[in-house]
């Protein structure tokens, strides 16, 4: 179903809780800015651009701190509705192959008549799912039509393969997700994601993944004097006092403690 979003005024910067990307989703960013992170790269979406947010990604997004009425509409692109499309329209598919998780999208006119359109048929209340369906047959028409390139991403309907765990881990150990996710987008059951994290890391996927998100959090803290209330989200704790709590137990004092003794 489509998303249409906006905020208020932030006096902290506001995380999303959605750090896993299951399936495609459009984004189109109407006022303000968001920030995303995959892991290695920062790109800040502005107004007037719309992204595609590839599937089985871990991406975070977020409205940056005092972020004053920001908009955006998401619309999310399910594999059912793509291998219908795919069915009955066969696109000539392509490689496609840049490997960025949040892809800018080309300049296109049809784009803004199109939000236009979505926005009037949203604000009108419940949607039918057989509308919201032709909506985003809609959309993926006109974005073939500009990028056919696309086709290679939009039509990959293979699951996540196996890959090299330690440096996915490296890359991802800050995001908030489950250790099941990890499994899955790493290439394996979670039988067998816990049995190669042993024998690599010699500890639990749990246990390491506080421990790095702590060790991290101590370098922000005592070296580039950060606030404790600034970084707790972004390195994956759920509250500010589970992030106290668990610092705490590691290094003996609060991480405001560790601040003010600076």
């Amino acid at each position: 179903m489509p998303s249409i979003e906006s905020n208020t005024t932030l006096s902290e910067p506001k995380i999303f809780p959605e750090q896993y990307v299951p399936d495609h989703v459009f984004v189109y960013i109407e006022t303000g800015s968001i920030h995303c992170y995959d892991g290695s790269k920062n790109q800040v979406l502005n107004p007037g651009e719309y992204y595609l947010f590839r599937k089985y990604q871990l991406i975070r997004y977020f409205l940056p701190k005092g972020s004053d009425g920001t908009g955006f509409i998401r619309l999310c692109l399910e594999e059912a509705l793509l291998k219908k499309f795919w069915e009955a329209h066969r696109p000539p598919v392509m490689e496609f192959t840049s490997p960025d998780a949040f892809i800018k999208l080309k300049k296109n006119k049809l784009i803004p008549n199109f939000i236009r359109s979505l926005k009037h048929i949203y604000y009108q209340g419940d949607i039918e799912e057989a509308f919201t369906a032709v909506k985003q047959e809609e959309l993926l028409i006109i974005l073939l039509q500009q990028q056919p390139e696309l086709a290679g991403i939009l039509f990959d309907f293979g699951k996540p393969q196996k890959i090299d765990l330690e440096e996915f881990m490296l890359r991802h150990y800050k995001f908030n997700v489950s250790i099941d996710q990890f499994a899955y987008l790493t290439g394996r059951s979670l039988s067998a994601f816990k049995r190669d994290f042993n024998r690599l890391f010699n500890q639990t996927p749990s246990r390491w993944l506080v421990q790095k998100r702590l060790q991290e959090a101590y370098f922000l803290l005592h070296e580039t004097h950060k606030k404790p209330s600034e970084i707790y989200l972004g390195l994956g704790f759920e509250s500010f006092s589970h992030f106290s709590f668990a610092f705490k137990k590691q290094f003996g004092l609060t991480p405001t403690k560790l601040t003010e003794r600076k």
